[in-house]
């Protein structure tokens, strides 16, 4: 099968991965992003995420001595409820 690329941007990105010895041609180059791709579609996506999932990665900042946590404000313009 013959292929033909029309993007001169594209066919330079394939052209200097070949040029650096990365692959030995357009096969090898195709062949590795094909791989890539499967690996990131075959990635299981998780169900559900909480709110826990941000917390990890807030508290997981590399400045922890910032304060994440948020003001508490008192509101004057809501009036009270009784249920």
């Amino acid at each position: 099968m013959t292929m033909e690329i029309h993007n001169p941007e594209l066919a330079k990105r394939v052209t200097t991965h070949i040029r650096t010895g990365q692959f030995e041609d357009a096969d090898a180059v195709v062949e590795k992003a094909l791989d890539a791709l499967d690996r990131v579609t075959a990635a299981p996506t998780p169900a559900t995420e909480t709110g826990a999932v941000i917390l990890a990665a807030l508290q997981a900042s590399p400045y922890p001595e910032i304060d994440l946590t948020p003001p508490r404000v008192l509101l004057t313009n809501v009036r009270e409820v009784v249920l």
